[in-house]
């Protein structure tokens, strides 16, 4: 208890008036802002708009990225579809990397691959495909 009456409280001092307790000195100095009662009122930046036409860039940027994935996605798709029917189809010879071949369907409807060109053979022409280097067939354009 000797030790509370030691202490000495010190008066409470007036809300305009800026000291710190612990270091019993003023401090209004070292403040980096205003302290004095006739200083301009602090006003926090409105950083919303700001935020807002950075959060349209963004979603812009994200949404360009995932068509532009989507996109890859699709063309994924495709050759694997055409490598599907390519490589489905009957053909008695050894494709040579880098030539072209013609994909066509005979009279039961199977599919069958040949070096004849379309106008060489009279069935149902499904497409032109090049086997390239990494044996993935892709498709030509139409003849």
């Amino acid at each position: 208890m000797s030790d509370t009456k030691d202490k000495k409280e010190s008066p409470k001092k007036p809300d305009n008036v800026v000291f710190d307790e612990k270091e019993q000195s003023y401090t209004a100095a070292l403040k980096p802002y205003a302290t004095n009662v006739g200083s301009p009122k602090i006003v926090p930046t409105n950083l919303s708009p700001w935020k807002n036409q950075n959060v349209r860039k963004v979603n812009h940027a994200f949404t360009a990225e995932f068509d532009e994935i989507r996109q890859q996605y699709q063309n994924m798709m495709e050759r694997y579809e055409y490598n599907n029917l390519v490589y489905g189809a009957k053909f008695s010879f050894q494709p040579n990397v880098g030539e072209v071949y013609h994909l066509y369907k005979n009279k039961k409807n199977e599919s069958f691959l040949s070096i004849l060109a379309p106008s060489e053979c009279n069935f149902e022409f499904l497409g032109s495909f090049r086997l390239g280097s990494d044996y993935q067939w892709e498709k030509m354009g139409t003849e």
